[in-house]
C-alpha cells in the first residue's frame, strides 16, 4: 500500500518536471516494498496512513524517522518527517493538513523538540504548505533522483 501511494504521488508530482528514467530509477530504489518494510521494522519510526471512503482506500501517508539530514546542529531532540505523500486528487481537502498535524503530534508525544524535513527546492507548492504549517528553511542538501542530483531545502519546525 505504501509503495503504491508513494510511487503514484511521486509520479504525479514530478512527471514532466524530472526525467522519466530518473523517476523510474528513484521508484525502484525508494518506493519498493522492501524499502517500506525497512521503515516499518525500525522501532523509532512511525507511519500513519490516510484512507477515504468507501472501502478505506489509501490516499496518503506520513513516515517519521530518526533524522538523516546534513545539518550542523542535528541532535537527539530532532525527528524527521521523512515522507508526507498525498495523491493530487485529495490535495486541498484537509487530508494533507491532518497528516501534517499527525506528524507534529507524533514528534511531540515522543518528546522531540524539532521536526525536520527535506523538500525539492523547486516544489514551491509543497514549500508553501510547509511554511503554512510553521516550517522555516534552515539548510539545504543535494538529493539524487535516478542519475540526476537536485537541490533540496531542509526545513525545520520548533516544537
Amino acid at each position: 500500500m505504501l509503495s503504491l501511494v508513494g510511487g503514484a504521488s511521486f509520479l504525479e508530482a514530478f512527471a514532466g518536471v524530472l526525467d522519466g528514467a530518473d523517476i523510474l530509477a528513484h521508484f525502484k530504489k525508494n518506493h519498493s516494498e522492501e524499502t517500506y518494510a525497512k521503515y516499518l521494522a525500525a522501532p523509532e519510526n512511525r507511519t500513519y496512513v490516510a484512507e477515504v471512503q468507501p472501502g478505506n482506500a489509501p490516499v496518503g501517508y506520513i513516515i517519521c524517522t530518526a533524522p538523516d539530514l546534513p545539518l550542523p546542529d542535528l541532535s537527539e531532540a530532532d525527528y524527521e518527517l521523512r515522507r508526507i505523500y498525498l495523491l493530487h486528487r485529495f490535495q486541498g481537502t484537509g487530508i494533507g493538513r491532518a497528516l501534517m498535524q499527525k506528524a507534529i503530534e507524533i514528534a511531540r508525544e515522543q518528546g522531540y523538540r524539532r521536526l525536520l524535513l527535506g523538500v525539492y527546492g523547486k516544489n514551491h507548492g509543497a514549500i508553501r504548505f510547509y511554511e503554512k504549517a510553521g516550517f522555516k528553511q534552515i539548510g539545504e542538501r543535494f538529493f539524487t533522483v535516478g542519475a540526476t542530483t537536485h537541490h533540496d531545502a531542509v526545513m525545520g519546525l520548533d516544537l
